[in-house]
């Protein structure tokens, strides 16, 4: 059994900072690229960052220059860094893996974490 729980979310005043984290847990074998989606009430899940386990990122446009993702692979553990949140950054915060366990390759999503930044 392989679990994924995200913590740090909660509510921000607008041009203050959260961290997330995501602690991936379980018969992990290997764990592969890991990313934050959000969705926002009405919208699509849309993806916020991604890290490959070598360290490799990729920001979505709206969020580059404000938010930093990070990992550390000895604690199966992803962050994300937000800086100068915005109204529009209020959204449920979903941590998602591709990671191996004793059987095979999957894709695995955390329960989500709710981030409300107040205008």
């Amino acid at each position: 059994q392989v679990q994924l729980v995200e913590s740090g979310g909660g509510l921000v005043q607008a041009g203050g900072s959260l961290r997330l984290s995501c602690a991936a847990s379980g018969r992990i074998v290997s764990i592969g690229t890991m990313a934050w989606y959000r969705q926002a009430p009405g919208k699509q899940r849309e993806l916020v960052a991604g890290i490959t386990n070598i360290g490799t990122t990729n920001y979505a446009d709206s969020v580059k220059g404000r938010f930093s993702i990070s990992r550390d692979n000895a604690k199966n553990t992803m962050y994300l860094q937000m800086n100068s949140l915005k109204a529009e950054d209020t959204a449920v915060y979903y941590c998602n893996a591709r990671l191996q366990t004793i059987g095979a390759w999957g894709n695995y999503w955390g329960q989500g974490t709710q981030v409300t930044v107040s205008s």
